[in-house]
């Protein structure tokens, strides 16, 4: 007994390109996803690589900048300069200014510290902050000393210029 099958070429041929498709996708997306991580890998070693290094070579004097995310007892906690950043990861210029941080490394004495736009409405009202980007500089109470909106220059230099 033998049977016959008719293969209609052009069906055969729509369904092999689907599948194609179909396989050539999922291996496009777990490239991306694969991609993505190893350049979040690498990303977060060169910050560890930079981090040490801006360390080293800080004079034993002046204890290392550093950036660090708010918290309620941050400025109390904190020796030397303080500046509050308050970003917004939506903000194209606050992720420039983050991103000019994290490659020039923070001034020896001084911490940068990032607030998060969004979610501090209280500490926008208590510093009259009306615009993301704003970096206010406090004293070790928590008072206002100055503050300058970077979103026109979201720069290290340009708060280092306005704020130190």
């Amino acid at each position: 007994m033998s049977y016959t099958v008719k293969v209609n070429k052009k069906a055969l041929g729509i369904i092999s390109v689907i599948v194609l498709v179909i396989v050539g996708g999922f291996a496009y997306l777990l490239s991306g996803s694969a991609d993505k991580m190893i350049k979040q890998e690498m990303r977060t070693e060169n910050n560890r690589t930079s981090d040490s290094s801006i360390t080293q070579e800080q004079p034993a004097s002046a204890p290392a900048g550093s950036y660090i995310d708010y918290s309620s007892t941050v400025i109390k906690d904190t020796a030397g300069t303080k500046l509050l950043f308050f970003y917004a990861a939506w903000c194209p210029q606050c992720r420039a200014l983050e991103a000019d941080i994290k490659t020039k490394g923070v001034p020896p004495g001084v911490t940068i510290i990032k607030v998060d736009y969004d979610t501090n409405q209280t500490l926008r009202q208590k510093y009259g902050v009306t615009l993301q980007t704003t970096v206010a500089l406090v004293d070790d109470q928590g008072n206002l000393v100055k503050k300058f909106v970077a979103y026109n220059n979201p720069s290290l230099g340009a708060v280092k210029e306005n704020l130190l």
